[in-house]
């Protein structure tokens, strides 16, 4: 069998065991932490692979397709890449080397707000195909101008997220001087120093920044005042109030990230939005939540004939996907999967992470004999 990837690194938690070699320590918790005790993180995957799916083997059967639509676009596979913010400071470039395989497997590539490559450099490495997830502004004027932006780079869907209200509390981020405000103490430089590709391919693509936000930002802060702007110029609590303009404003498809509960699930629909992602953060924001799979299941059978429904947390693997769609989810993301990826293999991480995430769903199709990504729920076990 011929494998479209690097068969020393046939899984995620591969390319994570080999990420972590690869990546200063601050960077590699930044993104493989949770929030206070890490409870969600794992929670999050464990409750997924608690899902099971029966094979029809004696059925007819052709082949299976990966083929997915959503929102009126055919992508090739029915998953696709989370925001993340920082991606540049976890391994240099990170969203480029993204960007770049999410047009060539024609999946959809979700910038964030707070990482490090711009709207406009996204579109253009996409085509115009980038989603953009907005953090929402205190400032009518700022959010107005990043909702131009948006749509002159032609982003066919605006995500919003609502399950940032407050900043996490994540113990590793505190001591390592990655909570706002950020700091860079002798540990992290030691830490730099121990990890030479990084380091040498940060000098290459030079020190990460807020790239969609730096036009707003003056020149020569420090860190100390570059985390107090940041922390002035968003606020993460969402309303009605806040979000009836955005609505009124974007006219392309809109996707509010963040729902857990039906009582969200049904104001997101009353107040117009095409989507909902149902997502903890990655387990990076609400230690004591549920996991997303299970809120998944009973939101995707009460609202799906109403809203597109997707999900995102905890998604590691092929299977982990299939178990995810067999649930009731139109569609579904990965954060963290793809950035080991990135962070293990460098610039061929985004291919190799998407190319071995087909294969492995292909696989679970073909075993269970499903034809169609759409029909996954007839071959889920049911209490």
């Amino acid at each position: 069998m011929a494998f479209p990837f690097d068969t020393e690194y046939p899984s995620i938690e591969a390319l994570r065991e080999r990420a972590k070699k690869r990546m200063p320590r601050f960077a590699f918790e930044y993104l493989d932490g949770g929030c206070n005790e890490n409870i969600n993180i794992y929670r999050n995957t464990a409750e997924i692979r608690e899902v099971q799916l029966k094979p029809r083997y004696l059925k007819n059967y052709s082949k299976s397709k990966l083929e997915t639509e959503l929102f009126g676009i055919k992508y090739d596979a029915p998953f696709g890449i989370s925001p993340i913010g920082l991606q540049g400071l976890m391994w240099p470039n990170a969203p480029e080397i993204l960007a770049k395989a999410s047009l060539k497997h024609n999946i959809p590539f979700i910038l964030s707000t707070v990482t490090t490559t711009s709207i406009e450099r996204a579109s253009e490495l996409t085509e115009g195909r980038a989603w953009f997830q907005l953090y929402h502004p205190t400032e009518e004027w700022l959010r107005d101008d990043i909702l131009k932006r948006a749509e002159a780079a032609e982003v066919p869907v605006l995500v919003i997220l609502c399950d940032v209200p407050t900043f996490g509390y994540r113990p590793k981020e505190i001591r390592n001087g990655l909570a706002m405000p950020p700091q860079i103490n002798f540990r992290n430089v030691l830490q730099v120093m121990g990890k030479p590709t990084w380091a040498m391919q940060t000098l290459k693509h030079g020190q990460p920044n807020f790239a969609t936000m730096e036009k707003y930002m003056k020149k020569g802060m420090s860190i100390k005042q570059l985390g107090k702007w940041m922390d002035a110029t968003f606020s993460g609590r969402l309303n009605e109030e806040k979000i009836k303009p955005l609505r009124d404003l974007w006219k392309g498809k809109l996707v509010l990230k963040g729902v857990v509960s039906d009582e969200d699930a049904e104001e997101a629909i009353r107040l117009g939005f095409d989507g909902i992602i149902v997502s903890n953060h990655g387990g990076r924001q609400l230690d004591a939540g549920e996991s997303t799979i299970k809120p998944l299941s009973h939101i995707a059978e009460k609202y799906k004939d109403r809203i597109t429904v997707m999900m995102d947390s905890g998604i590691r693997s092929g299977p982990d996907i299939a178990r995810v769609m067999s649930s009731g989810a139109d569609f579904s993301f990965l954060g963290r999967s793809f950035m080991y990826g990135v962070g293990a293999l460098g610039d061929k991480g985004g291919d190799h992470t998407i190319a071995m995430l087909k294969m492995q769903l292909q696989q679970v199709l073909e075993q269970v004999c499903c034809e169609q990504i759409t029909d996954l729920p007839k071959y889920m076990v049911r209490e």
